[in-house]
Protein backbone atom coordinates (compact mmCIF):
# COMPACT_ATOMS: atom_id res chain seq x y z
CA UNK A 1 0.00 0.00 0.00
CA UNK A 2 1.48 3.60 -0.75
CA UNK A 3 1.36 5.70 2.19
CA UNK A 4 2.47 9.16 1.09
CA UNK A 5 -0.54 9.34 -1.89
CA UNK A 6 -3.39 11.69 -1.02
CA UNK A 7 -6.37 12.72 -2.53
CA UNK A 8 -6.19 16.86 -2.76
CA UNK A 9 -9.50 19.28 -3.09
CA UNK A 10 -9.89 22.50 -3.20
CA UNK A 11 -13.45 24.19 -1.65
CA UNK A 12 -14.77 27.54 -2.85
CA UNK A 13 -16.64 29.04 -0.34
CA UNK A 14 -16.28 33.52 -1.51
CA UNK A 15 -16.49 35.53 -4.34
CA UNK A 16 -15.42 38.96 -4.75
CA UNK A 17 -16.62 40.83 -8.20
CA UNK A 18 -13.30 43.28 -9.51
CA UNK A 19 -11.88 44.69 -12.56
CA UNK A 20 -8.52 43.32 -13.98
CA UNK A 21 -6.54 46.62 -13.02
CA UNK A 22 -7.10 45.78 -9.02
CA UNK A 23 -4.89 42.92 -9.77
CA UNK A 24 -1.72 43.66 -10.80
CA UNK A 25 1.02 46.02 -9.75
CA UNK A 26 1.35 48.54 -12.49
CA UNK A 27 -2.47 47.69 -13.59
CA UNK A 28 -3.96 46.23 -16.55
CA UNK A 29 -4.18 47.72 -20.21
CA UNK A 30 -6.99 45.82 -20.75
CA UNK A 31 -9.34 46.60 -18.05
CA UNK A 32 -11.88 43.73 -17.80
CA UNK A 33 -13.84 42.06 -15.47
CA UNK A 34 -11.28 39.53 -14.01
CA UNK A 35 -12.94 38.58 -10.02
CA UNK A 36 -11.30 36.26 -7.40
CA UNK A 37 -12.31 33.17 -6.46
CA UNK A 38 -11.80 32.14 -2.40
CA UNK A 39 -10.99 28.67 -1.56
CA UNK A 40 -9.93 26.17 1.34
CA UNK A 41 -8.06 23.00 0.38
CA UNK A 42 -8.28 19.95 1.70
CA UNK A 43 -6.14 16.86 1.40
CA UNK A 44 -7.06 13.42 2.62
CA UNK A 45 -4.62 10.13 2.23
CA UNK A 46 -3.84 7.27 4.50
CA UNK A 47 -2.11 9.71 7.22
CA UNK A 48 -5.47 11.18 7.79
CA UNK A 49 -7.08 14.82 6.52
CA UNK A 50 -5.56 18.00 6.32
CA UNK A 51 -7.13 21.63 5.88
CA UNK A 52 -5.14 24.28 4.49
CA UNK A 53 -6.18 27.54 5.53
CA UNK A 54 -9.69 28.21 7.21
CA UNK A 55 -11.11 31.06 5.06
CA UNK A 56 -13.63 33.45 6.40
CA UNK A 57 -16.88 34.03 7.67
CA UNK A 58 -20.47 35.82 6.82
CA UNK A 59 -19.49 38.48 9.11
CA UNK A 60 -16.06 39.34 7.87
CA UNK A 61 -17.59 39.05 4.45
CA UNK A 62 -19.91 41.39 5.01
CA UNK A 63 -16.72 43.82 6.43
CA UNK A 64 -14.85 43.21 3.51
CA UNK A 65 -17.69 43.00 0.95
CA UNK A 66 -17.12 39.60 -0.50
CA UNK A 67 -19.89 37.33 -0.78
CA UNK A 68 -20.22 34.00 0.71
CA UNK A 69 -20.85 31.64 -2.12
CA UNK A 70 -20.73 28.57 0.30
CA UNK A 71 -19.90 28.29 4.13
CA UNK A 72 -16.35 26.62 4.47
CA UNK A 73 -17.27 24.10 6.71
CA UNK A 74 -20.45 23.07 4.67
CA UNK A 75 -18.18 22.59 2.06
CA UNK A 76 -16.29 20.08 3.96
CA UNK A 77 -18.96 17.92 4.95
CA UNK A 78 -19.68 17.28 1.24
CA UNK A 79 -16.37 15.41 1.22
CA UNK A 80 -16.85 13.90 4.66
CA UNK A 81 -14.89 16.40 7.06
CA UNK A 82 -16.50 17.66 9.92
CA UNK A 83 -14.57 21.01 11.20
CA UNK A 84 -15.41 19.62 15.10
CA UNK A 85 -13.10 16.61 14.30
CA UNK A 86 -10.37 17.95 11.91
CA UNK A 87 -6.77 17.70 13.65
CA UNK A 88 -4.32 19.46 11.45
CA UNK A 89 -4.48 23.03 9.60
CA UNK A 90 -2.05 23.98 7.34
CA UNK A 91 -1.89 28.31 7.66
CA UNK A 92 -0.36 29.53 4.26
CA UNK A 93 -0.16 33.00 6.39
CA UNK A 94 -1.86 34.88 8.32
CA UNK A 95 -4.28 37.31 5.82
CA UNK A 96 -8.02 37.67 6.86
CA UNK A 97 -8.95 35.42 4.19
CA UNK A 98 -6.90 32.43 5.31
CA UNK A 99 -7.08 32.49 8.93
CA UNK A 100 -10.51 32.93 10.01
CA UNK A 101 -13.11 30.94 11.16
CA UNK A 102 -10.81 30.28 14.19
CA UNK A 103 -13.90 28.84 16.42
CA UNK A 104 -14.78 26.35 14.10
CA UNK A 105 -11.94 23.70 14.58
CA UNK A 106 -11.58 23.10 18.50
CA UNK A 107 -9.54 20.24 17.90
CA UNK A 108 -7.08 21.46 15.35
CA UNK A 109 -3.26 22.01 15.96
CA UNK A 110 -2.10 24.72 13.44
CA UNK A 111 0.98 24.67 10.94
CA UNK A 112 2.52 28.01 10.53
CA UNK A 113 6.09 29.47 9.68
CA UNK A 114 7.87 31.01 12.22
CA UNK A 115 8.62 34.32 10.05
CA UNK A 116 4.75 34.78 9.66
CA UNK A 117 3.60 35.06 13.21
CA UNK A 118 6.92 37.41 14.28
CA UNK A 119 5.72 39.25 10.99
CA UNK A 120 2.02 39.81 12.05
CA UNK A 121 2.62 40.61 15.88
CA UNK A 122 5.94 42.82 14.61
CA UNK A 123 6.69 46.48 14.32
CA UNK A 124 5.13 46.50 10.33
CA UNK A 125 1.85 46.32 11.89
CA UNK A 126 2.34 49.94 13.47
CA UNK A 127 1.52 51.00 10.12
CA UNK A 128 -1.77 51.11 8.42
CA UNK A 129 -1.35 50.63 4.98
CA UNK A 130 1.10 47.14 6.21
CA UNK A 131 -1.76 46.07 7.98
CA UNK A 132 -4.74 46.34 5.65
CA UNK A 133 -5.10 42.65 4.99
CA UNK A 134 -4.52 41.09 8.78
CA UNK A 135 -7.55 41.42 11.40
CA UNK A 136 -6.49 41.70 14.63
CA UNK A 137 -9.26 39.15 16.02
CA UNK A 138 -7.59 36.60 14.17
CA UNK A 139 -3.93 37.33 15.01
CA UNK A 140 -4.94 37.50 18.49
CA UNK A 141 -6.48 34.16 18.10
CA UNK A 142 -3.24 32.69 16.68
CA UNK A 143 -1.24 33.83 19.73
CA UNK A 144 -3.77 32.43 22.06
CA UNK A 145 -3.34 28.99 20.54
CA UNK A 146 0.04 29.49 21.00
CA UNK A 147 -0.34 29.63 24.49
CA UNK A 148 -2.63 26.61 24.38
CA UNK A 149 0.32 24.60 22.83
CA UNK A 150 -1.92 24.72 19.50
CA UNK A 151 0.58 25.73 17.00
CA UNK A 152 3.35 23.56 15.48
CA UNK A 153 5.76 26.63 13.90
CA UNK A 154 7.91 25.90 10.71
CA UNK A 155 11.21 27.69 9.53
CA UNK A 156 10.92 26.81 5.89
CA UNK A 157 10.72 23.25 4.37
CA UNK A 158 9.17 20.72 6.54
CA UNK A 159 7.47 17.88 6.10
CA UNK A 160 3.98 17.53 7.97
CA UNK A 161 3.06 14.06 6.76
CA UNK A 162 4.70 11.30 3.95
CA UNK A 163 3.67 13.06 1.04
CA UNK A 164 2.87 16.44 2.24
CA UNK A 165 5.67 19.03 2.92
CA UNK A 166 5.70 23.23 3.27
CA UNK A 167 7.88 25.40 1.90
CA UNK A 168 8.17 29.22 3.04
CA UNK A 169 7.73 31.38 0.00
CA UNK A 170 7.65 34.74 1.49
CA UNK A 171 6.67 38.12 -1.23
CA UNK A 172 2.93 38.31 -0.57
CA UNK A 173 3.53 38.09 3.24
CA UNK A 174 6.40 37.73 4.66
CA UNK A 175 6.23 33.82 6.24
CA UNK A 176 3.89 32.94 3.47
CA UNK A 177 4.02 29.10 2.41
CA UNK A 178 3.33 27.22 -0.10
CA UNK A 179 2.00 23.19 0.05
CA UNK A 180 3.41 20.27 -2.41
CA UNK A 181 1.12 17.37 -2.28
CA UNK A 182 2.16 14.17 -3.77
CA UNK A 183 -1.55 12.51 -5.92
CA UNK A 184 -1.81 10.10 -8.19
CA UNK A 185 -0.98 12.22 -11.19
CA UNK A 186 1.80 13.63 -9.62
CA UNK A 187 3.47 16.08 -7.28
CA UNK A 188 1.06 19.22 -7.06
CA UNK A 189 1.46 22.59 -5.41
CA UNK A 190 -1.33 24.55 -3.40
CA UNK A 191 0.31 27.80 -3.90
CA UNK A 192 -2.20 30.15 -1.90
CA UNK A 193 -1.50 33.56 -2.44
CA UNK A 194 2.23 33.26 -4.09
CA UNK A 195 0.26 33.17 -7.27
CA UNK A 196 -3.27 34.76 -6.78
CA UNK A 197 -3.97 34.40 -10.42
CA UNK A 198 -2.81 31.69 -13.18
CA UNK A 199 -1.37 35.15 -14.69
CA UNK A 200 0.67 36.02 -11.66
CA UNK A 201 2.68 32.92 -12.71
CA UNK A 202 2.15 32.26 -15.98
CA UNK A 203 3.15 36.03 -16.78
CA UNK A 204 5.46 36.96 -13.90
CA UNK A 205 3.23 39.42 -12.72
CA UNK A 206 2.39 40.83 -8.95
CA UNK A 207 -0.76 41.28 -6.93
CA UNK A 208 -0.46 44.57 -5.44
CA UNK A 209 -0.43 43.93 -1.99
CA UNK A 210 2.89 42.68 -1.43
CA UNK A 211 6.09 42.43 1.47
CA UNK A 212 8.38 41.87 -0.94
CA UNK A 213 8.16 42.15 -4.84
CA UNK A 214 11.60 40.39 -4.91
CA UNK A 215 10.34 37.44 -2.97
CA UNK A 216 7.29 37.37 -5.32
CA UNK A 217 8.90 36.60 -8.35
CA UNK A 218 11.85 34.30 -6.71
CA UNK A 219 8.83 32.49 -5.49
CA UNK A 220 7.61 31.29 -8.81
CA UNK A 221 10.74 29.81 -9.73
CA UNK A 222 10.54 27.92 -6.51
CA UNK A 223 6.87 26.51 -7.27
CA UNK A 224 7.75 25.40 -10.50
CA UNK A 225 10.72 23.93 -9.27
CA UNK A 226 8.40 21.80 -6.68
CA UNK A 227 5.18 20.93 -9.22
CA UNK A 228 5.70 18.55 -11.71
CA UNK A 229 4.18 20.57 -14.21
CA UNK A 230 2.62 23.98 -14.71
CA UNK A 231 -0.76 22.30 -14.56
CA UNK A 232 0.44 21.25 -11.09
CA UNK A 233 0.02 24.58 -9.59
CA UNK A 234 -3.03 25.50 -8.04
CA UNK A 235 -3.28 29.56 -7.59
CA UNK A 236 -5.22 30.91 -4.55
CA UNK A 237 -7.96 32.59 -6.04
CA UNK A 238 -8.16 31.93 -9.88
CA UNK A 239 -12.31 31.26 -10.23
CA UNK A 240 -10.66 28.84 -13.27
CA UNK A 241 -9.52 26.52 -10.87
CA UNK A 242 -13.00 25.43 -9.79
CA UNK A 243 -13.84 25.42 -13.80
CA UNK A 244 -11.08 23.67 -15.13
CA UNK A 245 -11.24 20.67 -12.46
CA UNK A 246 -13.62 17.96 -11.72
CA UNK A 247 -16.44 18.28 -9.37
CA UNK A 248 -15.74 16.11 -6.29
CA UNK A 249 -19.29 14.57 -6.24
CA UNK A 250 -22.75 15.20 -8.21
CA UNK A 251 -24.03 18.84 -7.67
CA UNK A 252 -20.86 19.49 -6.76
CA UNK A 253 -18.87 21.37 -9.46
CA UNK A 254 -17.82 24.54 -9.74
CA UNK A 255 -17.76 24.51 -5.55
CA UNK A 256 -16.09 21.30 -4.52
CA UNK A 257 -13.55 20.24 -7.06
CA UNK A 258 -10.30 17.32 -7.29
CA UNK A 259 -6.91 18.87 -8.03
CA UNK A 260 -5.60 14.98 -7.92
CA UNK A 261 -7.67 14.98 -10.90
CA UNK A 262 -6.37 16.11 -14.62
CA UNK A 263 -8.11 19.22 -15.66
CA UNK A 264 -10.45 18.89 -18.10
CA UNK A 265 -9.49 19.20 -21.68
Amino acid sequence: MVDDVHEVYAVRYAHHDRNSPENFIGGDPHDILQPLAYYVWAIVGPHGRFLVDTGFDKAMARSRERTIVKPVDEGLRTIGIHADAVEDIIVTHLHYDHTGNHDLFPKARYHLQSDEMAYATSRYMCHAHMRIPFEVDDVVAMVRKVFADRVVFHDGTAQIAPGITVHRIGGHSKGLQCVRVKTRRGHVVLASDASHLYGHIYEGRVFPVTYNVGDVLEGYTTIKRLADSVDHIVPGHDPRVAEIYPGAGPSLDRWVVRLDADPKT
